[in-house]
């Protein structure tokens, strides 16, 4: 994608609305909003990821690949794609000329803040130019403003889900001082579509928690939502094994048992680690090699978490928890609950379901042992789709049917509200002039019918982040969380 002039980043349709619109128009306003909710346990997405576009897309890209490029290059190239893909003459050149002789990106960005959770149906942030020359411009950013903002705000609401999980039985279970933001990792990286959807998805998810397996996260946290992960917690990986490792050293020892050893004596004694158990046989290990490492274990500084990869992984890991208990023993909490001893606990590393990690939460509980006694990982299945009575249901931009729709425009500088109200389209109604959302009693509400000046008010939440190729705000990733989580991240 680098490269490509960003006015090509674009629906081929967006490059011939401009002259479809009617004449004298100076101004649009544009508002993206969850319309609906095809998750039955979501009715608020969490507003996450628009900082992050807007110093990617709208400041870096933009200047870089059209703005600072020579104009003639930049006019070429947009002619010559479109001249033998669209059709010659189909559509108009000259506004392309003007926003680069203009210098900057003449639009305005109100939007609430990040880590925000929006009730479906109200506006997460509007759009609008800022140039009486360039009302076109709001509607043909909308293809690329949509496609880099949806999913970033949907794994920030998995993320959320995961952690109201966490919450409701570390609460029940754990101690007070056991860190909630720990509980779930990320394990997703191999599995999204892509390394950028990766790093953003992995980005959303640690509003919520630590932990996580795509490092790239880290420096995106620090470069979009200022951060530094030498001076604060910004997210965290850990040290453990895979199969290439544990099937290799079999091949040469002839066993398991002697890596085992070496993991916990020489190679990480004072480091907690993760062991894959199950290349062959996992119940073997656990039942017969574990304890023939007992003292190893024991004197280790550190945690060994042993992680099965196969097989029922409710089953496993709660299983993996009482065979712990019963060879290495350990403590009652002050809830009431077993806490493992500290150089031992359960992992499982993906195929962890909201509904998995209830069930696993739960039968814990129910055997009286505390929640923390495990470590679950979410792989890209959780990220990527959800089941729900029996039905899978995938994460598209459509699961919240997330969309940027025109609601407002002026006219000669007359105000006129605009809106869409389909007679069998339901949920696709669009609001109908300029928005204010107000917070009534902690639940998000709007208000539409109005003009751009009415709306621009103290008491809107929407409020200016960017405005003339200038970010206006800029939000920490500790911001976010604290707001998110009501400071209790």
């Amino acid at each position: 994608m680098n490269k490509i002039n960003p006015m090509l980043l674009i629906d081929y349709y967006k490059a011939v609305h401009a002259e479809m619109l009617p004449e004298g128009i100076t101004k649009s306003v544009s508002y993206f909003t969850p319309r609906m909710s095809r998750v039955e346990r979501w009715n608020k997405v969490v507003i996450f990821g628009l900082q992050g576009f807007i110093k990617t897309y709208f400041i870096d890209y933009f200047n870089r690949e059209f703005f600072e490029r020579p104009f003639d290059e930049v006019i070429a190239e947009y002619q010559r794609v479109l001249d033998h893909t669209l059709g010659v003459g189909v559509y108009g050149i000259e506004k392309i000329k003007k926003l680069h002789q203009l210098g900057y990106l003449p639009i305005e960005i109100v939007a609430l803040p990040e880590g925000t959770r929006v009730p479906v149906h109200v506006p997460m942030f509007g759009i609008t130019n800022t140039h009486s020359d360039f009302a076109w411009l709001p509607q043909a950013l909308e293809s690329l403003i949509s496609a880099e903002s949806w999913h970033p705000m949907l794994a920030a609401t998995v993320g959320y889900t995961y952690r109201e999980i966490v919450n409701r039985y570390y609460d029940l279970t754990c101690d007070d001082t056991i860190e909630k933001s720990k509980a779930l990792g990320a394990f997703d990286f191999r599995g999204e579509e892509c390394t950028e959807s990766a790093i953003k998805a992995g980005a959303g998810w640690c509003l919520s928690f630590l932990n996580t397996a795509t490092v790239p996260v880290v420096p995106y946290l620090e470069e979009m939502y200022c951060c530094d992960c030498t001076k604060e917690p910004v997210a965290f990986g850990s040290p453990s094994t895979e199969h290439a490792v544990m099937c290799s050293n079999y091949a040469v020892d002839g066993d398991e048992i002697t890596f085992l050893k070496r993991l916990l004596t020489e190679i990480y004694p004072d480091t907690s680690f993760s062991v894959v158990l199950d290349s062959y046989d996992y119940w073997n290990v656990i039942d017969t090699i574990l304890p023939q490492l007992k003292e190893e274990i024991m004197n280790h500084n550190g945690c060994m978490l042993m992680r099965g990869d196969s097989g029922d992984c409710v089953e496993v890991v709660t299983k993996t928890v009482f065979k712990l208990w019963e060879e290495f023993g350990g403590t009652v909490n002050s809830k009431g609950y077993k806490v493992l001893n500290p150089h031992v606990k359960a992992i499982y590393g993906d195929s962890i379901t909201v509904q998995r990690c209830e069930q696993i939460y739960r039968i814990l509980e129910e055997n009286g042992f505390a929640c923390s006694n495990v470590a679950l990982g979410v792989g890209s299945f959780s990220f990527q789709c959800i089941e729900e009575n029996g039905i899978l249901k995938p994460f598209t931009r459509d699961t919240f049917s997330s969309c940027i729709k025109a609601t407002y425009c002026e006219i000669d500088g007359k105000p006129h509200p605009i809106f869409k109200n389909p007679k069998d389209g339901g949920f696709k109604k669009s609001q109908k002039g300029c928005c204010v959302v107000t917070d009534a009693g902690g639940e998000l509400q709007y208000r539409d019918g109005l003009d751009w000046a009415e709306a621009s008010s103290e008491e809107n939440l929407l409020q200016p982040v960017f405005k003339n190729g200038v970010l206006l705000r800029e939000q920490s990733l500790r911001e976010i969380r604290n707001r998110l989580h009501d400071g209790a991240f």
